[in-house]
């Protein structure tokens, strides 16, 4: 039997960058499902399980994964504890939604490559060069300016706050699930997100309000949608598109979540983000950029040439451990 003509690589990176900007639209659309769903957001994400794990189980037993699964009792374990990570972190993203708006929350949210980093240098002794650190800094400068912190005055303010702390913890959440992830790379993608969302049944059942539920009618397909579209579609496209694309692709491509979500806002709920807060975007974007492909913040140095004449070495960069 004549083997398989292998993809040509611009062909797998086009379908590839396809993939990664259709879940990354999606992503963006996330904050409608949420609010026109119109029950609590421990209710949410309970329903977001529940049809997440249902679509993902025949997902995967359509395509045979459950039978090599390739789960260990540490790596179940792992995924166990990355599911309660992610679970949280969408109780407390669409918490934030209706404290702040679905901008606000998300451009905030979108922070998390830089907690990745934080992880790093804390549990795993990684080392963080100047560039990365003034990375960071520069992000959050971003999000302060995007927060809008001028906005919590007023009997509101309380709540806008904390709207903005609760989208600040879920990008830390992201984070956490993001490092175990990193432990998890001989298990298939699709069944650590299956296990996940299974996860999230049992963990949130005491916290749902399903009196909410009873008058829902043809708002139903909002927590449907959740589940099949954002939680079971959307992670098969994210999951596909990260195993044709470079890292470099990936994080510009990323930023496009922020941006539809943004846009989504202002025309459906009429949000529309102040040009302070626009300032603060661009910001964000850059930092996120200058973590995941390694960018200079910094300037390098040259050495002076020693007094007596001797040849300077050669040009050292800064962060450089020579």
């Amino acid at each position: 039997m004549t083997p398989p003509t292998p993809r040509p690589r611009g062909s797998r990176q086009a379908r590839g960058a396809l993939e990664l900007t259709a879940a990354m639209v999606l992503s963006g659309t996330l904050g409608v499902f949420v609010v026109e769903s119109g029950v609590s957001s421990f209710t949410v994400v309970f329903f977001r399980c529940l049809f997440g794990a249902l679509a993902l189980a025949a997902y995967c037993l359509l395509r045979g994964l459950l039978r090599h699964h390739g789960f260990t009792r540490r790596t179940l374990a792992l995924a166990v504890l990355g599911g309660v990570c992610i679970v949280f972190n969408w109780v407390l993203l669409f918490s934030a939604y209706g404290r702040t708006s679905i901008s606000v929350a998300t451009v905030v949210y979108h922070t998390q490559p830089f907690y990745v980093v934080l992880l790093g240098l804390l549990l795993f002794k990684e080392r963080l060069d100047r560039h990365q650190a003034g990375w960071i800094l520069l992000a959050f400068a971003g999000v302060l300016l995007v927060a809008d912190l001028g906005s919590a005055e007023g009997p509101d303010g309380a709540g806008y706050l904390l709207g903005v702390g609760q989208a600040l913890l879920a990008a830390l959440l992201y984070a956490f699930a993001t490092v175990i992830a990193q432990h998890l790379k001989s298990v298939r993608p699709e069944l650590t997100a299956l296990v996940q969302a299974t996860v999230g049944i049992p963990l949130l059942l005491p916290f749902a309000h399903f009196a909410q539920t009873a008058h829902l009618g043809a708002r139903w397909g909002w927590l449907v949608g959740l589940g099949v579209i954002h939680t079971c579609l959307m992670y098969i496209l994210l999951y596909a598109s990260y195993q044709k694309l470079p890292t470099a692709r990936i994080a510009v491509l990323s930023f496009v979540y922020p941006a539809v979500a943004i846009c989504v806002d202002f025309l459906v709920y009429g949000h529309r983000i102040t040009p302070l807060q626009a300032l603060g975007v661009p910001l964000i974007a850059a930092a996120g950029l200058g973590v995941n492909l390694g960018w200079r913040l910094l300037p390098t140095t040259r050495r002076r040439p020693p007094a007596d004449g001797t040849p300077a070495p050669a040009l050292t960069r800064i962060g450089d451990t020579r």
